[in-house]
């Protein structure tokens, strides 16, 4: 192998094979390697079988589920709002729009109100209130960064999101599900922050729910997740970027002043300038950040007060549940092609407060009605601790609680800055991204 390559990835993670595309894309030399013989690293898909093995040891799981290859579990389940058309991934991939979005409130769940009509029918407030978020919605919708008129006398990079919305007098119920169900904020820490990406991330779920015509903002490949690193990989390899799976033992070499120059696997090394690679392939270079509890549930029904939903996605807010980090449902069905016809597969998410995912994601589960099966999972979350300017390695994040993937493609548009020095353009035109007809 005497040829040097600009990049070497390693792991086919979505982060990895999302970056590789684009940085093939970008004109970059790109060899990509996964010790797997399988696409997907975390966030791959597998069939009943295959989850049966991993949770209960054997693979025969009970007739009653139905066929086994009709499942796809994704391990990193989540839906992908705003996919990154400008790669063209669209034409290897099918998207279809989710059917609901919910947010947990006072022990129900309701519908999230997106814009001010259906403000002013959300059973979420009061009649009061409603018109106060009425107003807000508004400003938010005419809101233009460009156009001063449309600031009403505040620098959004200066006020803070507290301040914004307390000019509106909203209460504290209406702010946690405008937060977190809506601008989808993780945690409270936004509201002490300029409000200009509080208002952005609002703009995007109406942008998104008016573009996909269905009942929410998302949408999700047919065939799930595990669909989507082989569709970025497809677009590599396009762009001339080679493929090797299967790889054993891809170590990373350094020079003597610690920079990465290659990867070695069954005695040969590729040279390269930078390595970009998932935390388990450098974990001295990484830290434990963190854990994420999780519960994968088979069911014959859709989750009750959902309209009878095939696809959704919930929100608990952590203030409803007492907690310091909000919980995610999301479920999906045959009509996303990923269970047989008449069954449900429901993931709960939350990052780990305790050592006990059972009770923990009790108040999720609580909602989903009766269960056919139920497997509890944990793993742990990992952040780079390098300094990628001093050893040319660029290292992803491990995938967090979400389950509508806003963090993963940040991370991807940080890495991909550093890594060329260029800013991603995302301001592309949505409506190439057209979620597929019925």
């Amino acid at each position: 192998m005497d040829e040097e390559y600009d990049v070497i990835v390693l792991g086919t993670g979505l982060k990895e094979c999302i970056l590789s595309g684009l940085l093939s894309v970008n004109g970059l030399k790109v060899l990509h390697m996964d010790k797997n013989d399988y696409y997907g690293g975390e966030s791959t898909s597998l069939n009943l079988n295959q989850l049966w093995k991993r949770f209960r040891g054997t693979d025969t799981p009970p007739d009653n589920l139905g066929s086994s290859k009709e499942y796809n579990f994704m391990m990193a389940n989540g839906t992908l709002v705003r996919v990154l058309i400008h790669t063209n991934v669209t034409k290897y991939l099918n998207f279809k729009a989710v059917d609901g979005s919910f947010v947990y409130n006072k022990g129900k769940i309701h519908k999230v109100p997106a814009n001010d009509v259906e403000a002013l029918k959300s059973p979420l407030m009061g009649l009061f209130e409603k018109r106060r978020a009425r107003k807000f919605f508004i400003y938010v919708q005419d809101y233009d960064e460009n156009d001063p008129k449309s600031h009403e006398g505040m620098d959004l990079n200066r006020v803070t999101a507290k301040e914004l919305i307390s000019k509106y007098g909203l209460d504290d119920n209406t702010i946690d599900f405008i937060g977190h169900a809506l601008a989808l904020h993780l945690d409270d820490a936004y509201l002490t922050q300029p409000a200009m990406d509080f208002v952005k991330r609002m703009k995007l779920y109406a942008e998104s729910l008016a573009r996909f015509q269905g009942g929410s903002p998302y949408i999700y490949p047919l065939y799930g997740l595990g669909e989507l690193p082989q569709g970025f990989a497809r677009l590599s390899a396009v762009y001339g970027g080679t493929y090797m799976l299967n790889k054993p033992e891809c170590k990373v070499e350094f020079d003597e002043s610690g920079k990465a120059i290659g990867v070695t696997s069954e005695g040969e090394t590729a040279k390269c300038k930078k390595v970009v690679c998932d935390p388990s392939y450098l974990p001295d270079k990484v830290k434990k950040v963190g854990k994420v509890n999780r519960a994968i549930c088979i069911m014959s029904h859709p989750i009750p007060s959902t309209h009878d939903s095939p696809s959704v996605q919930v929100i608990l807010p952590q203030k409803q549940l007492g907690r310091k980090s909000d919980m995610y449902l999301f479920c999906c069905s045959y009509s996303h092609n990923v269970a047989p016809k008449g069954k449900y597969i429901a993931f709960v998410t939350t990052e780990a407060e305790t050592d006990n995912p059972q009770e923990e994601l009790k108040p999720g589960i609580d909602l989903l009605g009766p269960v056919d099966e139920i497997f509890y999972d944990s793993y742990d979350r990992y952040e780079p601790t390098n300094q990628h300017d001093a050893d040319n390695c660029f290292i992803s994040t491990s995938y967090d609680p979400t389950t509508h993937f806003e963090t993963t493609v940040r991370d991807v548009i940080a890495l991909y800055s550093k890594i060329t020095g260029k800013e991603l353009d995302l301001s592309v035109d949505l409506s190439a991204a057209s979620a597929a007809e019925e």
